[in-house]
């Protein structure tokens, strides 16, 4: 089947960046002209997903006024003739019918935020996107996810490689066989491994495309690491009956959950940008000497 819709679990409260989240959603949090949220959804979208499901929180109402017409904003706008600034406004917009919000109510984990959209996804494969993680690329992730998914099936879990050095700090993935294009056979995933234990250095990115049946998994999945119902922790049971292959994406990952990875993915947008792209390189050079 197609994959037609998309999770995106947007319950969390954004610690890792604290204080800038104690009152504003970090899914909105700016890079240069626009909240972080809004690239993951534009990925989402120019991959040729028709509906979105947000998973949200207390005081997440933000997101959803985001993708929303702001009626009293837009006359003003037109009032002064800023058409260029309208037309921005409209390409944030999400079609009518385009979108749902659900409340996970309890911070019980990941797992537990992707099962309380399973009513609204149904019985039909469908995407998860992490919107901590932005993903710059020339094709979305996501799109290049759903072509390799058209020819495979399955389960696609998004990787890219790293440095040795560094799998301690992220998920990586264990191989079944060998790399058939840019598609790797998994046979498991550990979480944080040390280095002589990696059994790869190809870091799990936060794109995944996943079959209907995670639902019943999740539904009795047990508490994992943290005390939280870990959505890695039902993909390792449904592997013993489906297949997952790691995707091997191309295009560069950006952390916006860390202090770190947010300033890093705020830099790269600016360099790239097409209004202030040289004025950024410039300012950094004259900031770096």
């Amino acid at each position: 089947m197609t994959v037609r819709k998309a999770v995106l679990p947007v319950a969390g409260l954004g610690t890792r960046v604290l204080p800038a989240t104690k009152a504003i959603p970090k899914e909105m949090l700016p890079v240069v002209d626009r909240p972080a949220i809004q690239y993951v959804v534009d990925e989402a979208l120019e991959a040729g997903i028709e509906h979105i499901v947000f998973v949200t929180g207390r005081n997440k109402g933000a997101i959803e006024d985001h993708f929303d017409r702001a009626y009293e904003l837009e006359s003003s706008l037109n009032k002064k003739n800023k058409q260029c600034v309208l037309a921005e406004l409209e390409r944030s917009l999400l079609k009518p019918g385009a979108a749902s919000f659900v409340r996970q109510q309890a911070p019980l984990g990941l797992g537990h935020a992707i099962w309380c959209a399973r009513d609204i996804i149904g019985n039909e494969p469908f995407a998860v996107l992490l919107p901590d993680v932005i993903v710059k690329a020339s094709k979305s992730c996501l799109a290049q996810m759903i072509e390799a998914y058209d020819k495979i099936g399955g389960n696609l879990i998004a990787v890219d490689r790293i440095s040795r050095d560094l799998v301690s700090s992220y998920g990586v993935i264990a191989p079944k066989g060998e790399q058939n294009g840019r598609l790797i056979e998994m046979s498991g995933m550990v979480e944080k491994p040390t280095q002589a234990e990696a059994p790869s250095n190809l870091k799990i990115t936060g794109r995944y495309i996943l079959q209907p049946e995670i639902f019943a998994l999740l539904e009795d999945q047990g508490a994992g690491a943290g005390g939280e119902i870990q959505l890695t922790d039902a993909m390792a049971r449904m592997m013993e009956h489906q297949a997952f292959h790691a995707f091997e994406f191309e295009g560069k990952d950006y952390d916006c959950g860390s202090k770190a990875g947010y300033f890093e993915a705020v830099l790269a947008h600016a360099i790239d940008h097409e209004e202030i792209g040289d004025e950024a390189r410039a300012m950094i050079q004259a900031v770096m000497s």
